[in-house]
């Protein structure tokens, strides 16, 4: 899937917490949340990483939902 090659990212976090949320979450996402995750992915590292991490908020609102939601998934995750 061409998604999994898009939430390999150059950190390890970036990739565990893509790489979970796009197995575990993506498929029951509207259509709308779908492509808002594909626009997410189009982001560079550094500002994933701090979005993820909470240490910065999105400007677009959108994106803040959608950060917090791959966020959430994080920490309600039961270990696999």
């Amino acid at each position: 899937m061409k998604l999994q090659w898009a939430c390999r990212r150059g950190m390890l976090e970036l990739d565990v917490l893509l790489g979970n949320f796009l197995e575990e979450c993506y498929s029951s996402l509207s259509l709308a949340d779908q492509k808002l995750f594909i626009l997410l992915l189009e982001e560079p590292d550094p500002t994933l990483f701090a979005w993820l991490m909470g240490h910065e908020v999105p400007s677009k609102q959108d994106f803040v939902y959608l950060t917090e939601a791959i966020r959430n998934h994080a920490r309600n995750r039961v270990a696999r």
